[in-house]
Order: structure tokens, then sequence, then C-alpha cells
């Protein structure tokens, strides 16, 4: 067995073993982390205190810097899984399926999932909103939000591997990528806000 025959083995193990730790009761908790439709509220809430908290210049950049953000993550993470990667998701996996693998909600509709475009998505939310929050406000302290932010793009992150709709290594990855396209681009934003003197 080759040593990446090793590590896809480990990774096929790891995410059975996490995805039936936990009870069949919080399924619909996992079911609410996975929908992202759930929240587009929440998105609005956080670019309106952008506005409010930073004033519309900052958070005009700051906000603008979101969407290219998701867009990025989310576009990315769509190439590397159906014109790069094309690895199967756990769900049409047989060897996973044959082993116990819980799908709440059955099969995912598209086949690849390499790498979570949800894990990536969540994480550069969570990396950029708090980045702009400590660099662009100097008066507040945010440490509240970030362990918040944080936190949440991990419960989005974990219950893609509890809908049995990827593997811990797509998470693991996506989740990477999320962080650091989300530290680009506030740093990015946090730039042009300090050159144009928002």
């Amino acid at each position: 067995m080759t040593f990446l025959e090793q590590i896809i083995q480990l990774d096929q193990e790891a995410t059975l073993w996490i995805n039936n730790a936990g009870p069949v009761w919080l399924d619909p908790m996992w079911k609410l982390f996975s929908h992202v439709s759930v929240w587009f509220p929440f998105y609005a809430l956080v670019a309106a205190y952008m506005f409010w908290r930073l004033g519309w210049k900052k958070g005009l950049a700051i906000v603008l810097a979101l969407v290219v953000s998701v867009v990025v993550t989310d576009q990315f993470s769509v190439f590397v899984k159906d014109s790069v990667v094309m690895r199967l998701r756990p769900c049409h996996n047989d060897w996973m399926l044959s082993h116990g693998l819980h799908l709440p909600s059955g099969p995912h509709r598209t086949l690849y999932g390499f790498f979570s475009g949800h894990a990536s998505n969540t994480f550069g939310f969570a990396a950029l909103t708090s980045l702009s929050l400590v660099w662009n406000d100097k008066a507040h302290s945010y440490k509240g939000w970030t362990w918040f932010v944080m936190i949440w793009a991990g419960m989005v992150a974990l219950s893609r591997i509890m809908m049995g709709a990827h593997f811990l290594g797509d998470v693991l990855v996506g989740s990477v990528f999320g962080l650091l396209v989300g530290a680009g681009m506030a740093w990015l934003s946090r730039y042009i806000i300090v050159k144009a003197k928002l």
C-alpha cells in the first residue's frame, strides 16, 4: 500500500468514526448547520453591523471583500471538485456505505467532494470578519466575536461530515483554504481603507 493509499484509508476511517460518533437525535441540528440558506439573515446582520460599527465607507470595502471571498472560495472549490480531483463524496463511496456511513438526508446530489465549499466559505467569512473588525476598530475588543464565529464555522464544517457529504480531509483542506482567502481579503480591504483614507 502506497503512502497516498494509507492517507486515503486513514481519512475514510476517521470520517466514518466521526460520522457515527454523534447521537441520531442531533441530526436536525447538523441539517440546520449544513443548510446555507438558513444563514443568509446572519450574513445580512453581520454586514449591517460592519456598516454601523465602521461607517459606510469602511463597511462597504469589507462587505465587498466578503462577497469576493465567498465567490473565490465557492467557485474554486467547485472547480477543484469537478475538474481536478474528482474524489467521490462519502455518500457515493461504496466502501463507506458498506461500513455503516450515516446519512441523515440521503446522498448528496453531486458526486465529488474534495474540497468542502461549506468549510472554505465559512472559515473565509470567519477570518475576514474577525480580522476586519480588529484591524479597523481599535477602540473595541472582538475576542468574543472571533471565538463565536470560529466555533460557528467549525460546526458548519463538522456538519458536512455528519451529513455524509464530505471526508475529514475535504473539510480540513477547505477550512485552511478559507482561512487563507479570508485573511488575504481582510488584508486587501485594510490596505484599500488605509491608502484611500476611508
